[in-house]
């Protein structure tokens, strides 16, 4: 009889499990049906902003060779296809791929569906309204002349007020959250919606003259990364790695230990760009120091992506995502600890003016966020279309040339760019 009675409490309990099962599943379909057409919109138009802005880039770079190339060409001289290059890439395909990126994980880590679509719309619109009209504007040389501010200011306004309707939605949709805890993705999620926007609007004030205009333009360019392009590629590193292994994050008080470091030291940077420069000694000092801490919240990041890994590297040969993202997190850990160096007086001495700067910025661009953006969207994509992907080959050859291209591509501009500050 007792035997009976536990083996009819036992059948309830796998019941109870099983619906409870299917409900959750039901309700990550539905999740994911509310944001599958905005998620889709950003990716698409950053997937063509990469190949616009891949194709400018390769144009920037035959120019090095054969200089007198479409010389002719007022706007395809190297100084209008360059910046072409870099705001398409920058503004369009990380910003882009990025924000969709985000409108995903941030409905499912808050167990919700996304509010206020029609404001994921409008942004969407008005960001790519903004980017289109700021190319063109580089094309018939109307530039700002500070890099990564190219963009003449009413390109600039349209990119941040469609800023401010994504960053609308993501936050009525965390405030109508069905959890309490919040996972470490949010946390960098929700600060950029803070940092970037105030970095933005204060970069393009049009108040700043001479030696502040230039201190004005390193604190920009360097905190674009800072509070924008890094929590994007560090959401989607701490989601998708222990997702796909199928295990929480090795040490939650780690991930805060990195974050609040990030926040401390990271907005610091950028000045030390200026070493030798016009700029007060104790201002590039505070930077230099700040960038060295950086070691702290990446050491932090890197034990814990690594320690969540670790026993499960045989997975790198299944999961197409965790290929990516894995590469993106190492390489995260590569570019921050050579920025770090980098901004050493005695190291600046040889690599500052040289390509080993274009080296370190594009390890970071296409080595850790855009390396962690392709294997989110081989994730996602499947889960809010419903398809697999045909063939998954390409997907593998993707990497691999992606991969093999960054490790050329880095390391050539660094050793190159050492050789020559040493000739300098």
């Amino acid at each position: 009889m007792a035997a009976q009675t536990t083996t009819k409490e036992q059948f309830i309990s796998f019941a109870s499990h099983t619906t409870e099962e299917v409900s959750e599943k039901q309700h990550r379909v539905e999740i994911d049906d509310s944001v599958t057409s905005p998620v889709v919109l950003y990716f698409l138009t950053g997937i063509g902003w990469l190949v616009f802005g891949s194709l400018a880039g390769l144009l920037a770079a035959l120019k090095f060779n054969l200089p007198d190339w479409l010389g002719g060409t007022p706007f395809l001289t190297f100084g209008r296809i360059r910046p072409v290059h870099l705001n398409s890439v920058m503004y369009g395909w990380a910003s882009l791929a990025g924000a969709g990126m985000i409108v995903w994980l941030t409905s499912r880590l808050c167990r919700a569906k996304i509010k206020e679509t029609w404001a994921l719309y409008v942004s969407a619109v008005l960001w790519n309204i903004g980017v289109a009209f700021g190319l063109v504007s580089l094309f018939f040389g109307y530039n700002q002349g500070m890099e990564w501010l190219e963009f003449p200011k009413p390109a600039g306004g349209l990119i941040a007020l469609g800023f401010l309707f994504f960053a609308y939605s993501i936050v009525r949709t965390f405030r109508k959250r069905q959890v309490e805890h919040l996972y470490v993705s949010l946390w960098y999620i929700l600060a950029s919606l803070i940092w970037f926007p105030l970095l933005y609007v204060v970069a393009n004030l049009g108040i700043y003259h001479g030696v502040t205009e230039a201190a004005m333009n390193w604190w920009f360019g360097h905190n674009a990364l800072a509070v924008w392009f890094t929590p994007i590629g560090l959401a989607g590193a701490y989601y998708f790695i222990p997702k796909v292994i199928g295990r929480p994050i090795y040490s939650y008080y780690l991930g805060l230990l990195g974050f609040w470091a990030f926040a401390l030291f990271y907005n610091w940077n950028g000045i030390h760009h200026l070493v030798g420069g016009p700029l007060p000694t104790w201002l590039v000092t505070v930077s230099i120091v700040a960038s060295v801490m950086m070691f702290v919240p990446v050491m932090a990041v890197a034990v814990n992506h690594h320690l969540t890994t670790i026993g499960h590297f045989r997975m790198l040969k299944y999961s197409p995502t965790l290929r990516f993202v894995v590469f993106g997190s190492m390489s995260y850990t590569a570019v921050s600890f050579q920025g770090s160096i980098e901004s050493l007086r005695s190291f600046s001495e040889v690599a500052h003016f040289t390509q080993y700067t274009i080296g370190h910025a594009h390890l970071g661009v296409y080595g850790f966020l855009s390396m962690i953006l392709f294997g989110a969207i081989y994730y996602i994509m499947p889960r809010i279309a419903k398809w697999e992907w045909p063939y998954p080959k390409l997907i593998k050859l993707h990497f691999w040339m992606s991969a093999v291209g960054i490790a050329l591509y880095v390391v050539a501009l660094n050793m190159g760019g050492w050789i020559q500050g040493t000739m300098m």
